[in-house]
């Protein structure tokens, strides 16, 4: 009997699923270092937009029964967030792209 499983380990699976830099795996560790670093700048501010929206609407909502404010603190919350996934899933982003165009 034939088992597939005998062959490998967890380690086959999550490396297939792992990003590896697709297009930027040429790359020397100095400039794969600025551009983790630019992306972690931008989730921090991604992050602090969410933070300031989240203290917005609580104000507006609260403090001075201001609509308006609320609603802005709403959005700067989605916004945030949204940045936030959409930065943290570059790397699997550009490595699916890069799989389907070779």
């Amino acid at each position: 009997m034939y088992l597939a499983a005998e062959k490998g380990d967890i380690t086959t699976i999550i490396g297939g699923i792992a990003p590896n830099w697709g297009p930027f795996g040429s790359l020397g560790n100095e400039a794969r270092v600025m551009v983790e670093v630019v992306m972690a700048v931008a989730i921090l501010l991604c992050l602090g937009i969410a933070v300031w929206g989240a203290a917005k609407q609580r104000i507006g909502a609260t403090a001075l029964r201001d609509t308006f404010s609320a609603e802005q603190g709403k959005g700067l919350i989605v916004a945030g967030l949204t940045g936030v996934f959409i930065i943290g899933s570059l790397g699997t982003l550009f490595t699916i792209v890069y799989g389907m165009a070779v």
